[in-house]
């Protein structure tokens, strides 16, 4: 029986190779119909003996494309074409948006593919002298390339992508319509002589542009000037995949100690771009999980534990056991690092504190006192978007920056149907979610479907601002969606929170919903799983502002349909000088100490490094501070209270970057040891201590996590003359300990972990391997950052949950 059907299909078809795979498969069959990209994902008809379709469809599920995901596909039956000859191939109509070849009226929820890594056919060719796109820095094909950073609008076809301006050559031509070719209908394809190309731009105004040529006869030469400037120990501006880079070489101290002061960056740690996998062998500790990881598609930063030296200079990443190590993410990057053979610091081309510089116009500007050379290509890039990270903890990736390589992530989110039921197709408007202050990244949801952007950056300066309001403005074009509401952070003095109320108010939108920090990360995490309230989840990071006014960052919430109730929290202590102990670990010691024994508990503190760091004058004016209840506010952060055990260890006094002492305890537990471990505990009590409130004004309420013993076992322990190391290993087996107990104590079957502190891959394998041993199974994000990079996909949470209870 002959027959004809409409095919609407969702999920990741888009820029990977779908529609020539139908294609293919359609003509092998002998169907007849066509295939074209949608704003929805691909819709396709097919006409023929009923077996014969069905066929197709299941071979489409077998041999689906490798970056490909089929997430829903719905049947029309429509009327047979008698005079349709053949299968084809079809271009999107400019104005269409929807499957259904409405005009652009409805929203474009097609998901976009992730920038990727060059393949290994196209790493074959630019090594091959008789292939004509040898040595070209911007080679890619179906499998590979550069995706989201040039997408324009949906659907993806090269008119609405960065490469518009850049007809095809007779030779590009001929493989995008060739069905056998992996090039077909790649949107990307370009070659020596009809694609974007390379420029340098050297110092007193020397210009070079690579030649168009179809066969180069050697190395580009404004690579060899990129690399000569390298081996001379230059700073040099690279534009990559996504933004700028800047690179030096990682084994001289004087031009890594350059880069850092010339950038302001003086102490963080930088990120170290390896010539190949046997380098990294050499210089790293690499299981399995973690090599794949870094030769994987999305090509992320990933955190190693180092050999030794590790192969670079120490002021790559100073008194750190860890190094962020990548793998060449493009082959512009491939073919520089085959010419140096050596690693490369790169670290994002931005001032500190500002967005990605993405444009080569304005880099000259911007990093003008930054580089001392500029390797450019004239491809535009649309969506800048900075590089990921991720590290791998108890086996299993997880990532801590989500960026190139894997945003935007597409989640769905908790609904009212029923099981199995389809939902409609969503409606032109949406919500927004604005994330929070630090990490900032933008979600959008509309029905069940939440899409989490990549990381933007903080949002501390007028140009972290500015950033995210045009990347909220190109999205919004991007997917055609129209704002129903804003989702913000509960705290007014995030710019995010402002910008959403502004923004509402001009789009005629209700207030925003307000999201309190530490529900959203745990909802974050809920989504992720696929789960739905109620479930209980621990919720640690830096700070957050409260329900109830005080600052957060140590609760145990258990989730519910319509908000959370607390379980548990952290003993708050106060935070002398409010943001300056932000970013002044003793400052959170003298108020830990204070909370502990009033000044009494300072006086007999004076030997402690702690102390130590104040002189006389200070300290005097912050114990008056503490005992008058100026300017220091409490709270119950975990962050702050690693902050504080930083400090009374003397591993470090004064922040330049955030986590900065978490990491130094961290990597100071690390070489603890494990003969006679220390015992220390945080005591569960069903009531306040004297001298703390817990949030509820009366005095009872949720466990209290006591640090007092443990503050006294330490402050015991240091005066005996026990290693910091041991002593810092102690504290992170405690707070794994203390969470243990206490879901015992409630009688969890399943813990969520988010925020911040579970970034900390000792406390993560700590408290992940005690609640197993206790029969609880742990949870904690993996493809959505932990920290403040996946509040936005929480707050999204909130609105589907409100709207499904």
């Amino acid at each position: 029986m002959i027959c004809r059907l409409r095919l609407e299909i969702e999920g990741l078809v888009q820029g990977v190779g779908f529609r020539p795979l139908v294609l293919r498969l359609a003509r092998e069959l002998e169907l007849t119909g066509w295939v074209r990209n949608t704003g929805a994902g691909v819709l396709l008809e097919l006409q023929g003996p009923a077996p014969a379709i069905d066929t197709l469809l299941q071979r489409l599920r077998r041999q689906r494309p490798p970056h490909s995901r089929l997430d829903r596909i719905r049947r029309h039956q429509r009327p047979l074409e008698a005079a349709e000859t053949g299968f084809e191939i079809q271009e999107a109509p400019m104005e269409e948006a929807h499957g259904s070849g409405r005009a652009d009226t409805s929203v474009r929820w097609a998901l976009i593919q992730p920038d990727l890594a060059p393949c290994p056919s196209c790493r074959a060719e630019l090594r091959d002298p008789a292939n004509r796109r040898c040595g070209y820095a911007l080679i890619s094909c179906v499998h590979c390339g550069p995706r989201y950073s040039l997408m324009g609008t949906l659907p993806f076809d090269r008119v609405r992508t960065g490469l518009a301006a850049f007809p095809l050559c007779p030779a590009c031509q001929a493989e995008y319509d060739d069905p056998s070719d992996r090039r077909c209908h790649a949107q990307t394809i370009a070659c020596p002589r009809c694609g974007p190309r390379l420029s340098w731009w050297g110092p007193g105004g020397q210009r070079l542009s690579d030649p168009r040529r179809p066969h180069p006869s050697g190395p580009s030469p404004c690579l060899q000037a990129a690399a000569a400037a390298l081996m001379a120990d230059r700073t040099v501006a690279l534009k990559g995949v996504g933004g700028f880079q800047l690179l030096v070489r990682a084994r001289c101290p004087e031009a890594v100690a350059g880069l850092r002061r010339r950038k302001g960056r003086p102490e963080k740690p930088l990120a170290v771009m390896a010539p190949g996998l046997a380098w990294v062998r050499r210089h790293c500790h690499l299981n399995p999980t973690e090599a794949r990881l870094l030769d994987s598609a999305a090509a992320p930063i990933v955190l190693l534990r180092r050999r030794g030296e590790a192969g670079v200079c120490d002021a790559v990443a100073p008194d750190n056991p860890w190094l962020g190590v990548m793998l060449p993410s493009s082959p512009l990057h491939l073919l520089l690092l085959e010419l140096l053979d050596e690693p490369l610091v790169a670290t994002s081309g931005n001032r500190s504190g500002e967005p990605l510089c993405h444009d080569e116009t304005r880099a000259l500007q911007e990093l003008a006192d930054l580089a001392d050379g500029f390797l450019v290509h004239d491809r535009p890039i649309l969506n800048p978007v900075d590089d990921s990270i991720a590290q791998v903890v108890c086996g299993e990736p997880m990532l801590l920056r989500h960026a190139r390589g894997y945003a935007p992530t597409a989640v769905d989110l908790p609904s009212a149907a029923e099981p199995g039921v389809d939902p409609p197709p969503p409606l032109p408007t949406g919500e927004v979610a604005m994330g929070g202050q630090l990490k900032s990244a933008l979600a959008f949801g509309w029905g069940r479907r939440a899409l989490l952007g990549p990381h933007l950056g903080d949002l501390d300066s007028a140009a972290g601002e500015a950033h995210l309001r045009r990347s909220l403005g190109d999205a919004l074009a991007r997917h055609g969606l129209r704002p129903a509401g804003y989702v913000v952070d509960q705290h007014r003095g995030y710019r995010s929170h402002r910008i959403g109320l502004e923004l509402a108010a001009l789009g005629g939108c209700p207030p925003p919903l307000g999201v309190q920090h530490h529900h959203a990360h745990l909802l974050a995490c809920l989504a992720e799983h696929g789960l739905a309230p109620p479930e209980v989840g621990v919720a640690w990071d830096g700070a957050g502002q409260g329900s109830d006014g005080t600052l957060w960052g140590g609760e145990v919430l258990r989730l519910e349909q319509s908000g959370f109730r607390a379980e548990a929290r952290l003993r708050p202590f106060p935070l002398p000088g409010a943001e300056r102990a932000l970013r002044e670990p003793r400052r959170a010691a003298l108020g830990l100490l204070f909370a502990a024994g009033g000044s009494e508990e300072l006086a007999r503190a004076t030997g402690t490094p702690t102390m130590g760091a104040f002189s006389a004058e200070e300290r005097q004016v912050l114990s008056r501070m503490l005992q008058q209840g100026l300017q220091s506010p409490w709270c119950s952060s975990v962050g702050r209270l690693f902050d504080a055990v930083a400090s009374l260890l003397g591993l470090q006094q004064r922040c330049s970057f955030e986590g900065q002492a978490a990491l130094k305890l961290e990597a100071a537990a690390s070489h603890g040891g494990t003969a006679g471990r220390r015992r220390y505990a945080l005591v569960l009590r069903t009531h306040t201590a004297p001298g703390g409130g817990n949030g509820n004004g009366n005095g009872s309420g949720p466990w209290l996590l006591d640090w007092h013993p443990l503050l006294q076992d330490l402050l015991d322990d240091q005066r005996r003359g026990v290693a910091a190391e041991a002593i810092a290993l102690a504290f992170h087996h405690a707070l794994a300990d203390a969470l243990v107990d206490l879901a015992v104590r409630l009688k969890l079957e399943r813990l969520l972990l988010s925020g911040g502190c579970f970034q900390n891959r000792l406390l993560l394998t700590l408290a992940a391997g005690g609640l197993r041993r206790a029969g609880i199974e742990p949870l904690w994000p993996r493809r959505i950052p932990c920290n403040d990079g996946g509040l936005a996909l929480g707050q999204l949470m909130a609105v589907s949950l409100g709207r499904s209870g």
